[in-house]
């Protein structure tokens, strides 16, 4: 029972370290806060940077190349990223908009307009047997085009709910922080790429570890504006209910939509997980880049954080309903056994 209990905190001490943080910050918000013990302000910028050149030396453009051909994944992926999701929010705050209170309404918007994982929608395409060349196409591409739609949709529909963010602004922000690293990573990788492989895991805690500081230094500044004092944890519930009807309701949707266009069941697969996701690990860092000067920070990444556990916990399930479907066949020439060199990247060692 204790090696179950010590193997089980081994694997999951990422989950358990944000609820950590989370916690710290509702006991100690001077700890983390803007200004406070730790400086963590610093973290919002220089850690943000890291994280993206870490992506982009993770990249890998040959693969990238075997996934591009799939137009009709593409097409049904992206849109069910930057058009399905904003789409459902519309109803969603049409619904439900006036029990929501306006950061945690915000933070459903911030999730809607984010882009897909990289590396949990490709291990989940491997382990259902999917097309795994078109997922890794996919999810990365939607990660560039984040770049410049996230702020977008986060403009209008914040813009919507009464909110302003200068897109202008919040593009050059991200393109300075996000896509120049992560361009700069891509350029590196083929003098780094050995030390990248050798160094994975170490790599991997170093990323995890910027994402965790991001999320104390958020919630530091959201508790020490009062935010439970003003909500409570009945927004805890909120989010957490939100978080599972966007994911159900794209999951279903993407399926059908996938069935609809006659795709194969490895790009369904392909295009169901990469479609459903949304990125924890760029979303924390372009929350504090977007969001930084609102003390509200911590709840407008409610949303994402409660999102991320439960795709990771349904889309385990749902592959491997996929792989049983696909069994006992061998796995398809485009699913092959292992995700290629270069998968596993930022969201992969965050998500």
């Amino acid at each position: 029972m204790a090696m179950s209990v010590r193997a089980w905190v081994r694997k999951e001490w990422f989950l358990l370290a944000l609820v950590g943080a989370v916690g710290l910050a509702s006991v100690w918000p001077d700890l983390g806060r803007s200004g406070g013990l730790l400086q963590l302000q610093a973290v919002s910028n220089w850690g943000v940077a890291l994280v993206f050149f870490l992506t982009g030396l993770g990249l890998s453009a040959s693969a990238l190349r075997d996934g591009a051909l799939k137009w009709r994944v593409h097409l049904l992926v992206q849109l069910s990223t930057y058009a399905l999701f904003p789409l459902l929010w519309w109803g969603f705050t049409a619904l439900f908009g006036r029990w929501l209170p306006h950061d945690l309404a915000l933070g459903f918007a911030y999730l809607c307009a984010l882009p897909s994982t990289i590396s949990s929608s490709v291990a989940m395409t491997v382990l259902a047997k999917g097309n795994v060349p078109a997922a890794i196409f996919n999810a990365s591409a939607s990660s560039l085009l984040g770049i410049v739609l996230t702020p977008l949709l986060v403009t209008l529909m914040a813009g919507a709910g009464g909110a302003t963010l200068p897109f202008g602004e919040a593009v050059w922000k991200l393109t300075q922080l996000l896509l120049l690293p992560l361009v700069a990573g891509q350029l590196l990788r083929p003098l780094l790429l050995g030390f990248y492989l050798r160094h994975k895991s170490r790599i991997s805690l170093i990323d995890r570890c910027v994402i965790i500081l991001l999320v104390l230094s958020a919630f530091s500044d959201s508790v020490a504006s009062g935010l439970w004092r003003d909500h409570g944890a009945e927004l805890l519930v909120k989010a957490a209910i939100g978080a599972a009807l966007f994911l159900a309701a794209v999951i279903v949707l993407s399926r059908f939509a996938s069935r609809a266009m006659g795709l194969s069941v490895e790009d369904e697969i392909a295009a169901v997980f990469c479609g459903s996701k949304k990125t924890l690990a760029s979303g924390v860092p372009m929350a504090k880049l977007l969001f930084g000067a609102n003390p509200a920070v911590g709840v407008i990444v409610l949303p994402i954080m409660f999102y991320h556990q439960l795709q990771l916990i349904l889309c385990s399930w749902l592959a491997q309903r996929y792989a049983a479907r696909l069994s006992p066949a061998a796995a398809p020439a485009t699913a092959p056994s292992a995700a290629p060199t270069g998968a596993q990247n930022a969201d992969g060692r965050a998500v």
